[in-house]
């Protein structure tokens, strides 16, 4: 049974960084492609970044240059660094495979705002 644990979420100011992180569990994790995606309030769930098993990364243009994904296969775990935050940063932040093939987390909640 496969588990996705996201952490690290919170409330920051525009203009300031955060790091998440995501545990996967029940899973050879470094064998598939893994990203973050988002859900903001009243939006569809997308994806943002996405880390390939050979490291290769990709970004939405909206947070390019702002977000790196990163891995640590010994760890089972990807991470999302997020600078620079906006208010449009705020959502409900998610890992899986690309494809979302599975089961959903919890999420870990962003809010940006003064």
């Amino acid at each position: 049974q496969v588990q996705l644990v996201e952490s690290g979420g919170g409330l920051v100011q525009p203009g300031g960084s955060l790091r998440l992180s995501c545990a996967a569990s029940g899973t050879t994790f470094s064998i598939y492609d893994m990203g973050w995606y988002r859900q903001a309030p009243g939006k569809q769930r997308e994806l943002v970044a996405t880390v390939t098993s050979a490291l290769r990364t990709n970004y939405v243009d909206s947070v390019k240059e702002r977000f790196t994904i990163s891995r640590d296969n010994a760890k089972n775990t990807v991470y999302l660094q997020m600078n620079n935050l906006k208010p449009e940063d705020t959502a409900v932040y998610y890992c899986n495979r690309p494809a979302a093939n599975f089961p959903w987390g919890q999420g870990t909640l962003v809010t940006v705002s003064s």
